[in-house]
Protein backbone atom coordinates (compact mmCIF):
# COMPACT_ATOMS: atom_id res chain seq x y z
CA UNK A 1 0.00 0.00 0.00
CA UNK A 2 0.79 3.30 -0.54
CA UNK A 3 3.45 4.59 2.33
CA UNK A 4 4.97 8.46 2.85
CA UNK A 5 7.15 8.74 5.87
CA UNK A 6 8.73 11.84 6.61
CA UNK A 7 11.91 12.81 8.91
CA UNK A 8 14.03 15.50 9.21
CA UNK A 9 11.74 17.94 11.46
CA UNK A 10 13.03 19.17 14.68
CA UNK A 11 13.55 22.47 17.14
CA UNK A 12 15.78 25.19 15.40
CA UNK A 13 16.39 28.52 16.29
CA UNK A 14 15.16 31.36 14.10
CA UNK A 15 17.55 32.12 11.31
CA UNK A 16 18.03 28.28 11.50
CA UNK A 17 18.07 25.67 8.66
CA UNK A 18 15.80 22.11 8.28
CA UNK A 19 15.92 19.52 5.80
CA UNK A 20 12.94 17.14 5.55
CA UNK A 21 12.88 14.30 3.76
CA UNK A 22 9.80 11.98 2.90
CA UNK A 23 10.45 8.22 1.54
CA UNK A 24 7.62 6.90 -0.59
CA UNK A 25 6.74 3.29 -1.10
CA UNK A 26 4.06 1.05 -2.26
CA UNK A 27 3.47 3.11 -5.88
CA UNK A 28 5.25 4.51 -8.66
CA UNK A 29 6.50 7.38 -6.79
CA UNK A 30 8.30 8.54 -10.56
CA UNK A 31 5.05 9.41 -11.93
CA UNK A 32 3.46 11.24 -9.33
CA UNK A 33 3.36 15.00 -8.55
CA UNK A 34 3.86 15.64 -4.90
CA UNK A 35 4.10 18.31 -2.50
CA UNK A 36 4.62 19.29 0.73
CA UNK A 37 1.80 21.09 3.15
CA UNK A 38 1.75 22.14 6.64
CA UNK A 39 -0.66 22.66 10.00
CA UNK A 40 0.19 24.89 12.50
CA UNK A 41 -2.46 25.08 15.33
CA UNK A 42 -5.41 26.20 15.36
CA UNK A 43 -4.90 26.51 11.55
CA UNK A 44 -6.07 25.04 8.42
CA UNK A 45 -3.71 22.88 6.05
CA UNK A 46 -1.76 24.82 3.57
CA UNK A 47 0.54 23.94 0.82
CA UNK A 48 4.16 25.23 1.18
CA UNK A 49 5.54 23.95 -2.43
CA UNK A 50 4.67 21.27 -4.81
CA UNK A 51 6.62 19.33 -7.23
CA UNK A 52 5.81 18.01 -10.75
CA UNK A 53 6.83 14.19 -11.42
CA UNK A 54 9.92 14.69 -13.36
CA UNK A 55 10.79 17.87 -10.83
CA UNK A 56 10.63 20.82 -13.59
CA UNK A 57 7.90 22.32 -12.25
CA UNK A 58 7.74 23.42 -8.63
CA UNK A 59 5.44 25.85 -6.80
CA UNK A 60 5.94 27.54 -3.67
CA UNK A 61 3.68 29.88 -1.23
CA UNK A 62 4.27 33.23 -1.17
CA UNK A 63 5.34 32.63 2.55
CA UNK A 64 8.34 30.25 1.79
CA UNK A 65 9.34 31.95 -1.81
CA UNK A 66 13.29 32.61 -1.86
CA UNK A 67 13.64 30.55 1.74
CA UNK A 68 12.55 26.86 1.03
CA UNK A 69 13.39 24.53 -1.43
CA UNK A 70 11.34 21.30 -2.89
CA UNK A 71 13.23 18.51 -4.75
CA UNK A 72 12.59 14.86 -5.71
CA UNK A 73 15.30 12.34 -6.42
CA UNK A 74 13.08 9.59 -8.23
CA UNK A 75 15.42 7.18 -7.90
CA UNK A 76 15.75 6.97 -4.43
CA UNK A 77 11.59 7.58 -4.04
CA UNK A 78 12.24 10.74 -1.62
CA UNK A 79 11.01 13.74 -1.76
CA UNK A 80 13.02 16.88 0.05
CA UNK A 81 12.28 20.04 1.46
CA UNK A 82 15.08 22.15 2.32
CA UNK A 83 14.29 25.44 4.65
CA UNK A 84 16.04 28.11 5.03
CA UNK A 85 15.77 30.88 7.30
CA UNK A 86 13.55 29.95 9.13
CA UNK A 87 11.15 31.97 11.16
CA UNK A 88 8.61 31.43 13.83
CA UNK A 89 5.57 31.55 11.88
CA UNK A 90 7.34 28.56 10.17
CA UNK A 91 6.45 26.65 13.47
CA UNK A 92 3.92 23.53 12.07
CA UNK A 93 3.52 19.64 11.56
CA UNK A 94 4.52 19.23 8.32
CA UNK A 95 3.27 16.91 5.54
CA UNK A 96 3.96 15.14 2.48
CA UNK A 97 1.36 14.15 0.56
CA UNK A 98 0.76 13.11 -3.56
CA UNK A 99 -0.81 15.44 -5.74
CA UNK A 100 -1.64 13.22 -8.32
CA UNK A 101 -5.05 11.27 -8.23
CA UNK A 102 -6.22 10.74 -4.72
CA UNK A 103 -4.21 12.31 -2.33
CA UNK A 104 -1.97 10.25 -0.14
CA UNK A 105 -0.87 12.04 3.68
CA UNK A 106 2.33 10.62 5.61
CA UNK A 107 2.27 11.10 9.50
CA UNK A 108 3.67 14.35 9.82
CA UNK A 109 6.45 15.61 11.16
CA UNK A 110 6.92 18.35 13.54
CA UNK A 111 8.91 21.71 13.33
CA UNK A 112 9.64 24.21 15.85
CA UNK A 113 11.33 27.33 15.26
CA UNK A 114 11.40 29.32 18.35
CA UNK A 115 12.37 32.93 18.25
Amino acid sequence: QVQLVESGGGLVQAGGSLRLSCAASGFTFSMYGMGWFRQAPGKERESVATISWSGAITVYADSVKGRFTISRDNAKNTLYLEMNSLKPEDTAVYYCATTTGPRRWGQGTQVTVSS
